[in-house]
């Protein structure tokens, strides 16, 4: 029986790595991975092991689009202001589905960290680096990949940079009313 012919995205980002001298554990499954909600539920991983893929977009001086993609732990949303200072575009935004799609050569929802059409620059949340093993797309809304958080960085050539909106102190009841904890929310 011949081996099943393997999705081009999946291909390429295997390919990706490969080409840098890793091997990757690419698991498709029948369900949807295309949130990080629901990747997390069908690899029974904490939120925050999900590697969620966000593509933004600055303009060139030729009115061109540069493509920026943000790896980002599950829970985090990134800040454009912060994104902007570390990036040094002042007029960087989130990219449309569309400009996504074109940039990188792949849907929103299987947005992978490699494989990319074109270069694209790469700026990753350090929060990623307090799981031993997070978890990427791989190509497809459906396929993802284990991986650490540093050889995450080396595979995508990512800058490591504070870019997600700060989370307000957790907030806890006590017999005389609410409180702000300055522990982290857990």
């Amino acid at each position: 029986m011949p081996e099943p012919v393997e999705h081009p995205g999946i291909q390429r980002v295997r390919e990706a790595a490969a080409r840098k001298g890793v091997s990757l554990d690419i698991r498709v499954f029948d369900e949807s991975t295309h949130t990080a909600e629901e990747a997390a539920a069908a690899l029974g991983a904490e939120i925050g092991q999900i590697v969620k893929s966000l593509v933004f977009v600055a303009p060139n001086d030729d009115d061109s689009l540069e493509p920026i993609l943000c790896l980002v732990s599950g829970p985090n949303r990134v800040d454009v202001a912060r994104l902007a200072a570390v990036t040094g575009e002042k007029d960087i935004r989130r990219g449309t589905a569309r400009e996504a799609n074109e940039l990188t050569g792949f849907s929103i929802g299987g947005i992978p960290p490699i494989g990319h059409t074109r270069p694209v620059r790469v700026i990753m949340d350090p929060d990623l680096g307090r799981y031993p093993i997070v978890w990427a797309a791989a190509g497809t809304p459906t396929a993802v990949f284990p991986v650490s958080p540093a050889t995450l960085r080396t595979l995508a050539n990512a800058t490591v940079a504070p870019i997600a909106e700060e989370r307000p102190p957790a907030m806890t009841v006590s017999a005389s009313g609410p409180e702000t904890s300055s522990q982290p929310a857990g």
